[in-house]
C-alpha cells in the first residue's frame, strides 16, 4: 500500500546556487545534506510541510542527475511514494505491468529502501518506491 508522498526529487546543477531560493526566498528548512555515492549524487532535502523536496546535484557526468539535466534541464525529476513492505510492493506493481529499473530495493539517502519504476511504464513519470524504518527517524 502506498502511505504518501515521501518526497518529490529536483534535479539541480548546483546545491549552493540551488538552496537560496528554498531556504531564502520560499522560508523552507533544510534538514540536511548528504552524498549518496551509489547513486551518484549529493541531495539536499528541505522540509515543505508535510513533504521533503530532495534536491539532486550530480557528483560526476556520468551521473543519471547529470545526464538528466543535459536532456531535460534543471526540475522535477522524481516522485517518491511512502511504501511498507518494498519488496511486496515492487512485485505488486509488476504484476500489473509495470516494468521497474530496480527489480530489488537498493539503499537510498538516509538509508531508505528506494526502488524506481521505469517511466516508460508510467505515463513518462519518474516514480519510487521508499521505505524508511520510521522508527529510528521521525522525519528525513
Amino acid at each position: 500500500m502506498i502511505k504518501s508522498i515521501d518526497h518529490i526529487g529536483i534535479a539541480v546543477a548546483s546545491l549552493e546556487e540551488a538552496l537560496p531560493l528554498y531556504t531564502q526566498v520560499f522560508q523552507l528548512k533544510l534538514e540536511g545534506i548528504e552524498t549518496v555515492e551509489s547513486q551518484g549524487v549529493r541531495v539536499a532535502f528541505v522540509s515543505a510541510g508535510n513533504t521533503m523536496l530532495e534536491l539532486l546535484e550530480a557528483l560526476s557526468p556520468e551521473s543519471p542527475i547529470a545526464k538528466f539535466i543535459e536532456k531535460k534541464g534543471q526540475g522535477i525529476h522524481h516522485i517518491a511514494l511512502g511504501v511498507e513492505s518494498i519488496g511486496e510492493r515492487i512485485e505488486s506493481i509488476r504484476s500489473n505491468g509495470i516494468k521497474m529499473i530496480n527489480e530489488t530495493p537498493r539503499l537510498g539517502a538516509h538509508n531508505a529502501k528506494v526502488a524506481f519504476m521505469h517511466p516508460k511504464s508510467t505515463a513518462g513519470i519518474l516514480f519510487e518506491l521508499c521505505e524508511r524504518d520510521w522508527a529510528e527517524e521521525d522525519h528525513v
